[in-house]
Parts: structure tokens; C-alpha cells; sequence
């Protein structure tokens, strides 16, 4: 477990608190039956850039803290623990490849505008089902042309930072793009966005593009951990309130062992989630493999505990009426998005000579 500073632990408090009283999952489902077209709410979105957490990986001279990806991934996670819908981990990560990048021009365009919620940004990687590496998107004469699938916030973007063959390109929703959405089982904003000689701005190479997909990775990964660490809380209140057979179920012996793999796997979970966030912060040279080894972990304990969510409420958690089938939908996204378990299990293994 990280060892926070005591300006980490105030914010964390004060996301904590923050998300449990304008965004719980009650926010989520009023959203998701609302439907909005950019599939969040702009008001949430536009405090949250007032309060600075869109701006925490972005430089001061632009409006941010540069606070760090710990601090960042302090915040998801709180979001994530009641599923709350919004845009901050895809424009953050988007905001990372512009710090990053070589485009002054593009920095001076869209940082300000990222660090106070004014837009959204997202990244357009993948170019199939699943999270491959593979890249068919190309630029000719400044102009990108080619099809991104599943790009997460999609739908009410304003700029994306795309990946071609040579590297990573910014472009702005408009001219040459066209966004289709997708219907995804978590009720979130997933589309797919078509590129037809749409003007680009060159951010960097492909060593670029590796380096933005391990962070947008890292950030989704506390985000699962969010998720996961407020399924068993869930699940273990009902078990000490949920009586059958004349006892309460949490006293059943089967049943706490259950409870006990899951919280030790969950304590595994936090201890390489924040990891792979440090070795971000601290510019370590195995960020890849801290990346690859908590998301591997992450999608392992997620898909644990989501479906265990359900098994422990019974006949119930099958129902709308309560969470564990939010969880479990946006889990088996979560899952796929930026790599599965195997997927990072072989990288991690390639990374280290085998």
C-alpha cells in the first residue's frame, strides 16, 4: 500500500465524500435512463474541473497542479467505487499524451481547456474487438485517415488523440470525423470514431503511444480497484444483515471464506494498482511491466469479486433493483479495455526475456 502525504489524504477524503453525495449509484442509474448523448453529466464534469482533478497531470503554466498519477488514480478510484460516469480518466489520459508530446501549438490549444473541464478529450487506439497493439491509421500531407472501435467517452469528445502507424496525432471533433455510437452492456459512452483525411497535429512516435496506453492503463486500474473494493463492502453488509435458515448468513463458515479470499486478493489488488501509479510518478524505467502486472491482476480480482457480488445476494442480484449487476457489466468492460489478463500475463512474461 502507498504511503500518501497528508495533502494525498485530503484529497482522497474529499473525493470519497464528494462522490458518495452527488454521484452514487443512484446518479449513475438516473444517467444511464436519461440516456445524454455525450453519456455523462456536464454539470458533475464541470465541477470536478473546478475543484482541479482534471487538471492533476497537467503543468501549472496550464492551469493543472501536476499533482502526480497517484494522486489521480486517488480520485478514479473514489469515482469508481459508485460507478460514477465521467470523462476524467479518458481526458486525463489524453491530456498526458499533449504534456508529453512535441506540439506547442497543441499544448497551448487544449491544456487550459482539459485542466478546467472546458472540453473533453479521450484516446482513439484500438482498431478492433480487443486491445491488440496492431495500427492501420496512417497521415498523409497532415491529414488521418482511418477507424478507431470502442473508444471510451467517444460520444462527447472534443479533441482525440489518435494513434497512426509513426506515432500519436491530436484532432479535433469536426472536420473528417465521424462518431457512431455504440450500445455497451455498462450503459457508458463507447463509439466508434472514423477518420477520413481529418487535420492532424503530430504529438510524437510510437515510443509515445506505448507510453500513453500504460497510463491510461495504470488509471483504469484504480478505477477497477474503486469498483471491486466497494463490491465486497456491499456484499459483506448484506451478508451480516441477510438471514436464512434461522442465522444470519455472514456467520456461515463457507461463506467467510469466501469473504477472506476475496480481501486478500483485493489488499494484492491495492498493492500493485498503486505501484504501477508510483513507478509512473517516480519516471521508473519497468513502468511497462508495474502496468502490466497490476492490470493482469486488477482484471483478476474485478472479475472475482463482481461475480461473487452476485452469487452472495442470491436470487436478488440478478435484479435491477440492486447494484451487483451494474458491477459486474461494467467489470467484464473494464476487463477487455486496454488489454485482458492474458493479454498483459504474456506481455509481462515477454518484458522479463521469456
Amino acid at each position: 500500500m502507498a504511503a500518501l502525504n497528508d495533502e494525498q489524504v485530503m484529497l482522497r477524503d474529499m473525493a470519497r465524500e464528494w462522490a458518495d453525495n452527488e454521484l452514487p449509484t443512484t446518479a449513475f442509474r438516473k444517467m444511464r435512463d436519461a440516456a445524454p448523448a455525450t453519456g455523462f453529466d456536464p454539470e458533475a464534469w464541470s465541477t470536478i474541473g473546478q475543484m482541479g482533478w482534471a487538471g492533476i497531470v497537467i503543468p501549472e503554466a496550464f492551469g493543472g497542479s501536476e499533482f502526480g498519477y497517484l494522486s489521480l488514480g486517488l480520485v478514479v478510484e473514489q469515482l469508481g467505487r459508485n460507478l460514477a460516469a465521467s470523462p476524467l480518466s479518458s481526458t486525463t489520459a489524453a491530456a498526458s499524451a499533449i504534456v508529453m508530446g512535441t506540439s506547442d501549438k497543441a499544448k497551448r490549444d487544449w491544456l487550459a481547456r482539459l485542466a478546467s473541464a472546458e472540453a473533453v478529450a479521450t484516446l482513439a487506439i484500438d482498431e478492433g474487438g480487443l486491445h491488440s497493439g496492431k495500427i492501420a491509421a496512417s497521415v498523409s500531407g497532415g491529414k488521418l485517415s482511418g477507424t478507431k472501435k470502442f473508444v471510451a467517452e467517444g460520444d462527447g469528445a472534443d479533441v482525440f488523440v489518435v494513434a497512426a502507424t509513426d506515432g500519436l496525432y491530436l484532432v479535433a471533433k469536426g472536420e473528417g470525423v465521424t462518431v457512431t455510437s455504440r450500445e455497451m452492456a455498462d450503459n457508458r459512452s463507447h463509439a466508434d470514431v472514423a477518420f477520413a483525411e481529418a487535420p492532424a497535429e503530430k504529438l510524437g512516435g510510437t515510443d509515445l503511444t506505448q507510453a500513453i496506453v500504460d497510463r491510461a492503463t495504470a488509471v483504469i486500474t484504480a478505477e477497477m480497484l474503486g469498483m471491486a473494493d466497494s463490491a465486497f463492502n456491499q456484499t459483506l453488509d448484506y451478508l451480516k444483515q441477510r438471514v436464512q435458515f434461522g442465522q444470519v448468513l455472514s456467520t456461515f463458515q463457507a461463506l467467510q471464506h469466501r469473504m477472506a479470499k476475496m480481501k486478500t486478493e483485493l489488499e494484492l489488488m491495492r498493492s500493485v494498482v498503486e505501484g504501477a501509479l508510483e513507478a509512473i510518478d517516480s519516471g521508473r524505467s519497468d513502468i511497462d511491466q508495474a502496468v502490466s502486472l497490476a492490470k493482469a491482476v486488477a482484471n483478476d480480482t474485478l472479475r472475482l469479486v463482481s461475480r461473487e457480488m452476485v452469487q452472495l445476494h442470491g436470487g436478488v442480484g440478478m435484479t435491477d433493483e440492486f447494484d451487483a449487476g451494474l458491477y459486474l457489466k461494467r467489470a467484464a468492460v473494464l476487463e477487455t479495455m486496454w488489454g485482458t489478463a492474458s493479454y498483459h500475463r504474456d506481455r509481462f512474461a515477454r518484458l522479463n526475456g521469456y
